[in-house]
């Protein structure tokens, strides 16, 4: 008997050492993915240049306020912060975000490993790693960025809460919701889902009777009052673009395609394996603990946002938006795998998993990859041939030092920018590092961003530079911002809103997918007649 138990402590301990050297393998496996993924992301985000939105962000961080015609502050604040601690530039300008998202995958593993434990937890954290929306995340200065990190933080937060109903649990919570607002007014499905988990769970209902959740809610309304100071000051300009403006608020069955661009962006077998995770979730929410809060976190943005995108916005991305209802299927994937692992079939459950990983990581390789050849010239040209042109971010090197050149004229000594567009006008600027202002002309891509009433506010939209009547300008255009039967008017109309329009340069990029057209100009006086479209250049 005295034997008996010897040998049952000695294959305990063995099975003990064994689990635990697992565990340092996982862990050791996460530190170097980590890393290297990190190491990639600080060359591209050295090396890519910004492209339009990230510009215009970069222009609201050099113009402070409570918030902005399109988005809540966050974004511009941490920009600011980051070329104020390392100078102007575009790592500078992405070094906070990098940092941001360097610890969302941290956070979801430790979150992961209190619920299934450290195995499970980095485990979760490569699953987190090699996703592509969030092996990215951080890459680019963009508001995903701090709203992914509010999202992961707010669910462990809210684990937290349910569980020990501790003060500061909650505390934590409300700050967190409040930083989200400040990042982009996609934080209600935050609430939403909260919401949800608060009504429909056992959990949830209780939590109202205690003081935590109404401190919590009344912490998460600091972060809408920047919003509301500025709504109110500017006649709800930006809560009209986002709910009313930018959203036809009917059914457009284009909607219905959703799933299959989630699994391009997933990778077609893992993202099978999230909405298996999903409803493995929710038929365990009877069970509590944890799986009534995974479901609910996972299952509300992600039909929320379904729903939302056969309805709203029909022509801007949208890939992302359902991202933070990844964030708990990836906490509870491991976990899933695990046990289905100890099923029948076991080596045809292996092969499958192997081809779901592995598709997973080529994906993300894929993105990175993308990324490579959009920070080359031939690599752009390449990617131009198949179809996947990266317009976003290039050509804007070419054309700042073009500009810089012609300015650098002496006909041009006093000559005032302006850019046919918003984007371009934020690229110009950028590489100006903000030194002379650039204006811009009332373009459609300023209305359809949302972008036209901070040109506006900020004096340097057309009617601005309509005030400057007589100025000389140095007008630069990009034709191919615009389909290729828009590019005749567009460029008639451009004689109408300067005087003196002649050609004084062109830049073609990229065998024609990148044209600019540079003219030197006069500006018009407000009420002066307009000029006849056939006396423009081009026509």
């Amino acid at each position: 008997m005295t034997e008996n138990i010897g040998m049952a402590g000695s294959i305990a301990s063995e099975g003990l050492a064994a689990g635990a050297q697992r565990t340092r393998f996982w862990r050791a496996a996460f530190w170097t993915v980590w890393a290297a993924l990190l190491v990639v992301k600080l060359v591209l985000a050295a090396t890519l240049a910004p492209f339009g939105d990230e510009a215009w962000y970069w222009q609201e961080s050099r113009a402070l306020d409570w918030s902005y015609s399109d988005l809540p502050p966050a974004t511009a604040w941490l920009i600011r912060c980051g070329e104020t601690l390392f100078g102007h530039g575009v790592l500078a300008m992405r070094s906070v975000f990098l940092m941001l998202g360097a610890a969302v995958p941290i956070v979801l593993l430790r979150t992961a490993a209190r619920l299934f434990g450290a195995r499970a937890g980095w485990q979760a954290g490569l699953l987190a790693l090699a996703l592509p929306l969030l092996g990215t995340l951080g890459l680019f200065a963009l508001p995903d960025t701090p709203l992914t990190l509010a999202s992961i933080v707010a669910l462990d937060a809210l684990e937290r809460c349910v569980r020990t109903q501790r003060r500061r649990d909650w505390l934590v919570l409300g700050m967190v919701l409040a930083f989200a607002w400040l990042c982009h007014y996609r934080a209600a499905m935050l609430l939403l889902t909260g919401l949800v988990f608060f009504v429909t769970t056992a959990r949830g209902r209780a939590a109202w009777r205690g003081p935590g959740l109404w401190i919590a809610l009344a912490i998460s309304s600091i972060g809408l009052v920047p919003l509301l100071i500025y709504n109110i000051e500017h006649a709800w300009v930006a809560l009209g673009f986002q709910f009313v403006e930018r959203n036809p608020w009917t059914f457009h069955a284009d909607g219905l395609v959703q799933p299959a661009e989630q699994a391009l962006v997933c990778t077609p077998l893992f993202y099978v394996a999230l909405l298996w995770a999903a409803w493995k979730c929710w038929r365990r929410t009877r069970d509590g603990v944890p799986w009534d809060l995974l479901a609910v976190c996972a299952l509300v943005p992600i039909l929320g946002y379904f729903v939302l995108g056969c309805f709203a916005d029909d022509t801007r991305l949208r890939l992302h938006w359902p991202l933070p209802g990844y964030l708990p299927l990836l906490i509870a994937l491991p976990i899933l795998w695990r046990e289905w692992m100890e099923g029948a079939r076991r080596g045809t459950r292996r092969a499958l998993l192997a081809a779901t990983i592995g598709t997973l990581a080529l994906g993300t390789g894929a993105v990175f990859a993308y990324f490579v050849a959009a920070a080359t010239p031939g690599g752009a040209i390449g990617l131009a041939r198949v179809k996947a042109f990266p317009e976003h971010w290039v050509g804007w090197n070419e054309v700042s030092a073009q500009t810089r050149e012609i300015l650098a004229q002496p006909r041009f000594a006093a000559a005032t920018l302006v850019a046919d567009n918003f984007m371009l006008a934020a690229e110009l600027d950028f590489a100006f590092d903000g030194t002379r202002a650039v204006f811009t002309l009332d373009h459609p891509l300023n209305a359809k961003h949302g972008r036209a009433p901070q040109l506006a506010e900020w004096r340097r939209d057309e009617a601005a530079l309509r005030a400057l009547g007589g100025a000389p300008l140095l007008l630069v255009a990009e034709p191919t911002t615009r389909r290729e039967r828009e590019r005749a008017a567009w460029l008639a109309s451009l004689c109408q809103r300067v005087d003196n329009l002649v050609d004084v340069g062109k830049l073609e990029l990229y065998a024609g997918r990148k044209r600019y057209l540079f003219f030197a100009a006069n500006a018009r006086s407000a009420g002066a007649d307009a000029a006849r479209a056939g006396d423009c250049p081009g026509n």
